[in-house]
């Protein structure tokens, strides 16, 4: 079964957006394009915004993908719990228009006996593993995430250390938003470690409005960019080695 590289999106952010287009309508657009979008809204112990949860949901919903709402003090176990469970969730429709082809439409993984279900799951969870992987992370730096950044730089950390562990390739790029001069900054180039944000984060600058739907049209363009890259290369027949952009 051809299962290609898995592409996510996980937005990191704990507010409304406020500036730009509409984020839930970007994550509609990244789904048709085959990029998955995970959100993780990461909130205060004592606060709970009835607004941003809703567009945390709506937006994971519309690109197809997984949202959480957490403290701040649960964010690498998260960080990695959904990640994992957004690639699961990927393999299962991939599995499932596999077996509508091959026993018929309207087929799906419920359809089958609970001995085959789990032989298919055994599957999921091999591909699981060995597909290959990109993950771009969108961090949102306005004003209030200030005092969250060491937590989020941890947790992406623990995240680049739980899939290197896999024995498919991972690959990960970091956009922050608001940038200082643009709606979006690039803080990490594809990389397939994220031990790098050791010397870039604390040089991030939080402040600015919340540009949620201009992160995930800039972060569509950066899985572009790559893919158009690897395209031109390949039409010259010359050898390649992907290494980022």
């Amino acid at each position: 079964m051809d299962k290609g590289t898995l592409k996510q999106i996980l937005l990191i952010t704990d507010g409304c957006s406020n500036h730009g287009e509409d984020p839930v309508a970007m994550a509609t657009l990244a789904k048709e394009q085959g990029v998955t979008v995970n959100v993780i809204g990461v909130m205060e112990e004592d606060k709970i915004d009835n607004r941003g949860l809703a567009e945390i949901e709506g937006i994971s919903m519309a690109g197809g993908g997984v949202s959480e709402v957490v403290y701040t003090r649960q964010l690498s176990h998260t960080v990695q719990m959904v990640t994992r469970k957004a690639m699961t969730q990927t393999l299962q429709g991939v599995v499932n228009k596999e077996l509508q082809h091959i026993l018929g439409s309207g087929t799906s993984m419920e359809d089958l006996s609970p001995e085959k279900r789990g032989e298919v799951m055994e599957v999921v969870d091999e591909l699981g593993e060995t597909a290959e992987l990109e993950v771009l992370i969108l961090v949102d730096t306005s004003a209030s995430m200030k005092h969250k950044l060491p937590t989020v730089k941890e947790a992406l950390l623990d995240l680049s250390i739980s899939l290197n562990a896999r024995i498919g390739s991972n690959r990960f790029s970091v956009l922050s938003f608001p940038g200082k001069k643009k709606d979006v900054e690039k803080v990490l180039d594809w990389n397939p470690h994220l031990d790098s944000l050791t010397k870039i984060f604390p040089k991030l600058t939080s402040g600015g409005m919340t540009p949620t739907g201009p992160a995930i049209r800039e972060a569509l363009t950066y899985f572009k960019k790559k893919r158009s890259l690897r395209s031109f290369i390949s039409r010259d027949e010359q050898p390649f080695e992907e290494t980022g952009m």
